[in-house]
């Protein structure tokens, strides 16, 4: 599907010669598509608690957030509804996410549908990361600038662009798709009510990185210590650190190890964590485990929509927790839908009970 989205081109020549280079607009790339979402069912979504949306209005100069769930009411003049992971709710929005799968998985992060009435959108902005935009009904137009060490609107409860000054203009129409590289300013206005899905992959920042790895190294087990100074003498200046304490921290610290396993073992969980929001269905009326192993022998599963699964050398990631890796269930991890009845039935069980995936009706 990939050829098709980058009008012809291959995902081997597109990587090439514009990803994290420079923008590609793509006429017609999916002719005929109108969104994933109805504008009502998008105000569905933002009414439920477990769905995260922000609502964006303009009043002049002046910008206004406010977060969700909202009431399903009018949305008002100039406003812009963002809805989140729309693609852990909606099918739809999960097969547009799946027809980018000449990308690895571990980069695709989630769905965001934009509804925005006349005038409506978020202002100039960049983000740190590659997007795809793809134009459902109305049209948009795209003001984009190169990347350079930007300035920010101080005070804007958006991270808006000071001195925004295009160097094109791009009228995007139902099925157009424009990608953007990291950096790239850009604003987007909708010339009538329109709906606009943007596919955002992930790009975990360093610090974002290193806070969760410290977190994932304290709870197996980060060097313990309390210090104590029994010895303690009137302190001549109070408002100074005492030299034995900063010893203490200086020790304990040193005492941090971590080998590449350790690494490659917290990514694969770092990146299959699913989001707080995130709630697993379980079945209704769940087979009996005898049954199940028998329907596995000759029905193929698929992942739930909301399962994260990756794999990395002899590991398996799925949901936040680590298995080992058998061909069967690489081959789940790659096709999100396989048949797979050399894969261990006790485990595939406790995934079915669980939601993370279900097994396909028999033909």
């Amino acid at each position: 599907m990939s050829d098709g989205l980058l009008g012809g081109m291959s995902a081997r020549e597109f990587l090439r010669r514009y990803w994290q280079k420079r923008p590609l607009l793509v006429r017609g790339a999916l002719p005929g598509f109108r969104g994933v979402a109805s504008r009502e069912r998008l105000l569905a979504l933002a009414a439920r608690a477990d769905v995260e949306s922000r609502l964006v209005r303009r009043r002049g100069a002046r910008w206004s957030v406010a977060h969700g769930p909202f009431a399903r009411a009018v949305l008002p003049r100039d406003s812009t509804l963002l809805v989140q992971g729309v693609n852990l709710h909606l099918a739809a929005a999960d097969r547009l996410l799946r027809a980018f799968s000449f990308l690895p998985q571990a980069r695709l992060d989630d769905v965001m549908v934009s509804w925005a009435a006349r005038g409506g959108g978020v202002g100039p902005h960049f983000d740190s990361y590659d997007v795809f935009l793809l134009q459902g009904t109305g049209r948009r137009v795209w003001r984009l600038q190169r990347p350079r060490r930007w300035q920010l609107v101080e005070g804007a409860p958006l991270k808006l662009i000071e001195g925004f000054e295009p160097d094109e203009e791009i009228l995007a129409e139902p099925g157009d798709l424009l990608y953007l590289p990291p950096g790239w300013g850009h604003d987007g206005v909708a010339l009538e009510e329109c709906v606009t899905c943007s596919v955002g992959l992930r790009a975990p920042q360093g610090e974002e990185l290193a806070s969760a790895f410290l977190d994932f190294l304290h709870d197996r087990g980060l060097p313990r210590g309390t210090y104590r100074d029994p010895g303690l003498r009137p302190a001549r200046r109070s408002g100074e650190i005492p030299r034995a304490l900063a010893d203490h921290a200086a020790r304990t610290l040193r005492r941090i190890r971590w080998r590449r396993g350790d690494v490659e073992n917290f990514l694969g969980v770092y990146l299959t964590t699913p989001k707080v929001q995130v709630v697993f269905a379980r079945p209704s009326r769940p087979l009996a485990r005898a049954a199940f192993a028998r329907r596995l022998r000759r029905t193929p599963v698929a992942l739930d929509r909301r399962t994260l699964m990756l794999t990395l050398g002899a590991r398996l990631f799925c949901n936040g927790e680590t298995y080992p890796a058998s061909r069967a269930l690489r081959a789940l991890a790659d096709r999100r839908r396989a048949l797979v009845p050399a894969a261990p039935a006790d485990l595939l069980y406790g995934w079915y009970l669980a939601g993370y995936l279900q097994l396909e009706r028999d033909p």
